[in-house]
């Protein structure tokens, strides 16, 4: 890509929006999941009854459910970054790419 090209894309107002918009998004989305992961960590370390707990007369805990869980909320954060990531974002990327023609 010529230097011109770079500098047109870094210039543009629509580009700066996009990381902007996408960065703010991923770092909200990480720190959400980073949070539940710490959180679960945490409760095994300093309490571990509490998830150790059985549910009903079987021999599953609550800690495999909020496992499960927590793998689940990865699945649809992600799904929800590329909603908008094919959304949104690509709109705008979209626009940048026509503004150089």
């Amino acid at each position: 890509m010529k230097k011109d090209t770079v500098d047109q894309i870094l210039s543009n107002p629509k580009y700066q929006e996009l990381v902007s918009k996408r960065s703010k998004f991923a770092w909200t989305l990480s720190i959400v999941i980073l949070v539940v992961y710490y959180a679960f960590v945490l409760v095994i370390a300093f309490e571990p009854a509490l998830l150790g707990a059985k549910i009903g007369d079987g021999v599953i805990s609550v800690g495999i459910p909020v496992g499960m869980g927590i793998i689940v909320l990865s699945f649809i954060l992600t799904g929800i970054y590329v909603k908008r990531a094919n959304g949104e974002f690509e709109v705008l990327t979209q626009d940048i790419k026509n503004s150089l023609k």
